[in-house]
């Protein structure tokens, strides 16, 4: 019976193999795309919406938010749903955007050094908010260094939140229609989050920061 299943494990080890190489033969017009977000709102309605407007095709560019808020968890659910696509005999993800704030999560730190460790080497990427996915949204209306700190009751995310409706009095967590809203401002947020991130590395600081704008980038030159 042992030898049976062993068998049988190996017929469909095979099978799948052969048809992976099927698959590498004929050779993709756009890269296979995987984002990984925290939540199950804000940043997947966001892709989501980006990803329908420049007409990405959902076979190129998966997007999934059910793993949770913890940067762990949505590296550990990249893997996951990476490994999936090779068991299924499918050809596998050529990136894994994994998009996640540092806020006020313990693992922050350590879900980089987890990412900066993945085989094979550069296919995860960590697509960093710091401290939250806000920030990208305030670059499309002002550029500001200013970090976002915890005072009293309210968190650094509710800070940026706060910053948010002085631009945006309608704006909230997990609102739908956020893309097209920002649309005509798209580049100027690209733009604003490059100078944040240059302005970060001089001051040796992550605070405020949004790495968003190197994904939104990468999708638009899918579409192009």
């Amino acid at each position: 019976m042992g030898s049976d299943r062993e068998s049988l494990f190996s017929r469909r080890k095979a099978k799948n193999a052969e048809k992976l190489q099927r698959r590498k033969a004929v050779r993709r017009r756009f890269d296979k795309v995987l984002i990984v977000c925290e939540g199950e709102k804000t940043e997947p309605l966001y892709f989501n919406e980006l990803k329908d407007h420049y007409e990405l095709d959902t076979t190129d560019v998966k997007i999934s938010g059910k793993c949770g808020s913890d940067p762990l968890s949505v590296i550990c659910h990249g893997e996951e749903l990476y490994q999936q696509e090779i068991d299924k005999g499918e050809e596998p993800f050529d990136l894994v955007f994994c998009v996640f704030d540092k806020d006020q999560h313990t693992t922050y730190e350590k879900a980089l050094i987890k990412i900066a460790a993945i085989k094979p080497q550069s296919t995860f990427v960590a697509v960093t908010s710091v401290p939250c996915f806000e920030v990208w949204i305030l670059m499309h209306f002002n550029y500001s260094t200013a970090p976002f700190t915890s005072t009293g009751n309210k968190s650094s995310g509710a800070r940026a939140l706060e910053e948010i409706k002085k631009y945006w009095p309608d704006y909230s967590k997990g609102k739908g229609g956020s893309f097209p809203y920002l649309l005509d401002n798209i580049d100027r947020a690209i733009a604003n989050s490059k100078n944040l991130a240059a302005s970060a590395e001089q001051h040796k600081t992550d605070n405020p920061t949004t790495m968003i704008h190197t994904l939104v980038t990468y999708l638009q030159k899918l579409k192009s």
